[in-house]
């Protein structure tokens, strides 16, 4: 059974990435130009003195833009090579097809990933204490995005549907909210729509561990808290009402 799930998942790597990485190389350049580009002009706005928080921030962005485009890979291959039909009739669970899906997504970030730890060696500074927390809250972000992308796949009937989901979601999770910046920017009353998204408390965690924010402008304690109940909330709501059968 063990060796079943493990040649499942490697099938899911070999597809989703390696092949992915070998026949469409410009799409590792294309997840890289975001968050760089965006840190570039956070950089040169805030004329260098925000580039720690744009480089925390752009790593949050990779995470949770990967979790996102396992969304479209995933809709694609259900609608336009009938996977997800082959999947479902045999012993596969969803579980196991989700999670190869997913750690494939992951490797096929890991350039990106690498770019950016480098970049976050030379400008962003903290205790291995900080760096272990910033670890779990981008496993985080990537687990919440990895099952909110899954459960979009299985509503979306159309790749061009799945590309608009990526936009809407991407521009509300990493752009607009403070994640290259601190929430502090953000004038009152405006501050609070920035707490719509789960990435403002990410961002406020990490921002807060590594020095960014001002003493109580952010509480990590409830930032964690918020973050796990939306994070469970969610995997109930897409383990309940996907559509996983219903094809």
């Amino acid at each position: 059974m063990g060796n079943k799930i493990l040649s499942q998942i490697n099938a899911s790597i070999l597809v989703n990435a390696v092949y992915a990485m070998q026949g469409y190389p410009a799409m590792l350049i294309s997840n890289l130009l975001a968050p760089i580009s965006i840190i570039i002009v956070v950089t040169l706005v805030s004329r260098g003195a925000l580039i720690g928080e744009a480089v925390a921030g752009a790593l949050i962005t990779a995470f949770v833009g990967g979790g996102l485009s396992l969304q479209a890979d995933l809709a694609h291959l259900k609608n336009d090579f009938k996977l997800q039909d082959m999947v479902v009739s045999s012993p596969t669970s969803a579980a196991v097809y989700l999670l190869g899906m997913a750690i494939s997504e992951l490797i096929f970030q890991i350039p990106s990933i690498v770019i950016l730890l480098v970049l976050a060696f030379f400008f962003v500074h903290g205790t291995l204490f900080a760096a272990i927390e910033i670890f779990g809250v981008l496993l985080l972000l990537y687990v919440f995005s990895v099952v909110l992308g899954f459960f979009l796949s299985t509503l979306s009937s159309d790749i061009i549907q799945s590309w608009a989901f990526i936009g809407i979601l991407s521009i509300l999770m990493t752009t607009i909210p403070p994640v290259y910046y601190p929430i502090t920017y953000i004038p009152m009353p405006w501050r609070y729509i920035a707490y719509i998204s789960p990435t403002t408390y990410a961002a406020g965690i990490v921002q807060s561990v590594l020095g960014y924010l001002p003493p109580g402008a952010s509480n990590i304690a409830i930032d964690w808290a918020v973050l796990i109940g939306l994070s469970l909330i969610l995997f109930a709501v897409a383990m309940k009402k996907n559509r996983w059968r219903d094809i």
